[in-house]
């Protein structure tokens, strides 16, 4: 059984915020390590790349839930704050709730905090109240489809639970995950994806009327029938306090797996939805990459502290993607290589370095 802290360090890791795609993940990715490692870190110039530099409301919540689990010690956590300290103490797990208050990705303040409590020595249940199906974050669905899917790979232990959906602007979603000690995570070596095995999808909605969904699925069934006969497309009706729509499709093949969701919003068309979704999975599938880009970000740190060396061929390398490599090598004594240029599919090398201690 691994344990927090075994690359212990006690010197400041100096961090700017503004590294690569200069978004939020830099900062998640650091609480993250912060508590593994041990190690404080301060940062700079937070989101300073975005329209609305500084904390906003989810990345705060990160920054609470951390310094929650770690009984940490930080200095300037307010909204709309572009520096930030950090001192993690020691990991504690018990029953843990945190309320965004906004519609910020309640699978973001999750994902800060789901590694460092799964190296603890017992059981933790986190619930997170929020937006649970919102842009630029994982839905509640890929996160159980697919991240969820690969972390049970490598040894981890999730147990995931959506008690109601939130969407945007409404928020009020919720979920709760169970998290249990890991195993010695895994490595992974996914050159390859092989055959397809299955296609399949979910359309829902959430205080909308079903036809929307049905929509969806008559669309996505339209353009891709053909192709794979096959294709299952199940039709949801999701608890809510809020109106939102999706469409969520899953490519699983003999070694790899790529998923995609599609988001509704006022005015658009449900048969937009479900083109934004299917064009997406043409485009990884006609890529021949074993995982997607979004998972293939996701993967990087807990394939940082594996056992032993993990490659995999991601349909696209990402401004994400390296900005997250270069948070991680300023933490862990990690090699990380990532071959191919921006856009396209790429082979990305991890090669855990030696570590200090148990």
């Amino acid at each position: 059984m691994m344990s927090a802290g075994r690359w212990v360090g006690s010197e400041m890791v100096e961090i700017d915020g503004s590294t690569g795609e200069g978004g939020g993940q830099v900062l998640r990715t650091a609480l993250t390590l912060s508590i593994l490692s041990a190690q404080p870190f301060s940062i700079q110039h937070i989101r300073s790349k975005r329209q609305k530099p500084g904390l906003m409301a989810q990345h705060l919540k990160a920054v609470d839930a951390a310094a929650a689990i770690s009984r940490a010690h930080v200095e300037g956590a307010y909204l709309g704050s572009t520096t930030l300290e950090f001192h993690p103490g020691a990991l504690r797990t018990g029953r843990y709730q945190f309320d965004i208050g906004t519609a910020g990705a309640t699978s973001l303040v999750l994902q800060t905090i789901a590694i460092p409590l799964s190296f603890a020595s017992s059981a933790s249940s986190v619930i997170i109240t929020g937006g649970t199906h919102v842009a630029w974050s994982p839905s509640y669905h890929y996160l159980d489809l697919q991240w969820r899917y690969w972390m049970l790979r490598l040894g981890f232990d999730l147990q995931l639970t959506l008690d109601q959906a939130g969407f945007y602007p409404q928020g009020g979603g919720r979920l709760t995950c169970v998290i249990r000690p890991a195993q010695p995570t895994q490595a992974l070596q996914l050159h390859q994806r092989g055959a397809l095995v299955k296609l399949s999808g979910i359309s829902a909605v959430a205080g909308l009327d079903q036809t929307i969904a049905q929509r969806q699925k008559r669309q996505a069934l339209g353009r891709l029938g053909k192709r794979y006969p096959a294709l299952l497309v199940k039709t949801l009706e999701l608890p809510t306090q809020s109106k939102g729509t999706f469409l969520l499709l899953l490519a699983e093949f003999e070694s790899g797996r790529g998923c995609f969701c599609a988001l509704g919003e006022r005015g658009k068309p449900a048969e937009r939805v479900a083109d934004e979704c299917v064009d997406a999975l043409e485009a990884f599938i006609d890529s021949g990459a074993a995982i997607d880009h979004f998972l293939a970000d996701q993967l990087l740190l807990p394939l940082a502290l594996a056992e032993s060396p993990s490659q995999v061929f991601t349909s696209q390398v990402t401004h994400h993607l390296l900005s997250n490599a270069e948070v991680i090598r300023k933490f862990l004594p990690a090699h990380i290589e990532i071959q191919g240029s921006i856009g396209e599919p790429g082979l990305v090398s991890v090669t855990p370095g030696l570590r200090t201690g148990a």
